[in-house]
């Protein structure tokens, strides 16, 4: 699953939280109202390149073996993520005329964690073979690109029913970061050439930034317990603020198919408060005897050799630190499908379909995207929903994506009484040794639902 791609909950419309991908969603309540903290638990990470099995797999293979393969199998376009959602409250309700509830509002706070970060393939290569058997050899220190947040997000959306055919929706958004981090423009180079009388001459062209926000005042706390009371002052308009757009529709051609699409997260953030921006610029040539990065091969710990390089770093460059203003970007995401429902209940009293307009079967194709850096990361999902019983229904999804070509999941809500419970998890055929997945994903919740309005 990509970070934030959540295909079992896209077009669910039996839980509410369906919502929030696409403000278009053909819900059908009279009101509903989040369980605080328990309506949606997300949790998800991932990296394309590599899993945990092939770094820490006990299979008698050396360490440093398993590490110089990680290092030489991936390139600067794979990429880590972690993604996390927690709603904090949540409710909505059904609006229009008595006749005719074709209107629903709905509105909610949640907080968010989004880090993402491609391998920095030649930072790698020169950290692990050193720069004295790379004579001549150009290191690329754009390679480094990274952001991460945590935000919370307080939202309001209308979802309208023009017509049997065609529902639309919108969704308003205000942000409050917490924290944030973003360094993805960067250029430069560090090549190191046989100088005379056995000196090495090492030249870096450098334009590197770090941007941050909401970091540099937890660093001055004294305890973890002030950092947390901190950051829950910063939840709501307690930080840097920015505005953000959802749209989406649900259109049926004919009875049983439908199209569905929405975009997400059109907005930014503007960073005024807590800002510290580290800035290296210029290009800086040093001569020496020694290569300024030993080899793996130098007999030295771990911790030693990084304090090696940061000793030298600080005797060659000077940090600018400064602190102005910076706008993030919120990384937008698409959302689509097309599907096809059929197979209407059979009424054993006169052993007839009902004539409700429900079907109990509907199968489709969807597709995600998401906005990053270097390029959109995709993924293809094939979906099956099944009203399994009036209180629970299942979808089951198979996606590609950048993580897995494998990639089966499946979600469950029930509602028993006006209680609705979910819960939906991926890459289930790696539960087995989940060590061995490329990404992981659960999300779960609760909701109050009063009554569910009859078509």
């Amino acid at each position: 699953m990509q970070a934030q791609n959540k295909q079992l909950l896209y077009n669910f419309t039996d839980i509410p939280q369906s919502l929030l991908l696409n403000p278009g969603a053909e819900v059908n309540f009279q009101w509903h109202i989040g369980i605080p903290l328990l309506s949606q638990i997300h949790l998800n990470a991932g990296a394309s390149g590599t899993s945990v099995y092939d770094l820490f797999a006990d299979n008698g293979i050396d360490f440093n073996e398993k590490l110089r393969r990680v290092v030489y199998s991936m390139d600067k376009n794979d990429f880590f993520v972690v993604n996390q959602q927690l709603e904090i409250f949540s409710g909505g309700f059904a609006i229009g005329p008595s006749y005719k509830k074709n209107k629903y509002l709905s509105f909610g706070l949640y907080q968010e964690t989004d880090i993402h970060f491609y391998f920095p393939k030649d930072y790698a290569v020169l950290a692990y073979e050193g720069n004295q058997t790379n004579i001549g050899r150009v290191f690329d220190l754009s390679d480094l690109n990274a952001k991460g947040e945590v935000i919370s997000v307080l939202h309001v959306g209308l979802m309208t029913k023009l017509n049997e055919k065609w529902t639309y929706g919108f969704r308003g958004k205000i942000y409050s970061s917490l924290l944030n981090f973003k360094s993805t423009n960067n250029r430069g180079s560090f090549v190191t050439r046989e100088g005379t009388e056995n000196f090495y001459d090492h030249t870096f062209d450098v334009d590197l930034a770090f941007q941050t926000s909401g970091i540099t005042s937890l660093t001055d706390l004294n305890t973890s317990s002030e950092a947390v009371k901190e950051l829950r002052k910063r939840v709501l308009f307690g930080g840097n603020l920015g505005l953000g757009l959802d749209a989406g529709f649900t259109y049926h051609p004919k009875e049983q198919w439908t199209i569905t699409g929405s975009i997400q997260d059109l907005g930014f953030i503007h960073h005024t408060k807590d800002v510290e921006t580290y800035e290296l610029n210029g290009q800086y040539t040093f001569n020496g005897v020694n290569p300024l990065f030993p080899n793996d091969g130098s007999g030295q710990t771990a911790e030693e050799y990084w304090q090696e390089i940061e000793e030298t770093f600080e005797d060659l460059f000077e940090l600018d630190t400064i602190s102005k203003k910076y706008v993030s970007w919120r990384s937008p995401k698409l959302n689509s499908s097309v599907s096809y429902k059929y197979g209407k209940k059979v009424l054993k009293e006169c052993n007839c379909t009902a004539d409700d307009g429900d079907y109990l079967n509907e199968v489709g194709l969807q597709m995600y995207a998401i906005g990053r850096p270097r390029s959109p990361q995709l993924a293809l999902s094939a979906f099956y929903y099944r009203r399994i019983f009036n209180f629970l229904s299942g979808k089951v999804t198979y996606t590609v994506d950048s993580f897995s070509k494998t990639n089966v999941g499946l979600g469950i809500s029930s509602h028993l009484g006006n209680i609705n419970f979910y819960i939906m998890a991926d890459n289930l055929l790696e539960y087995q040794n989940l060590a061995k997945a490329n990404s992981a994903s659960v999300q779960l919740g609760l909701n109050y639902i009063f009554p569910e309005a009859k078509k």
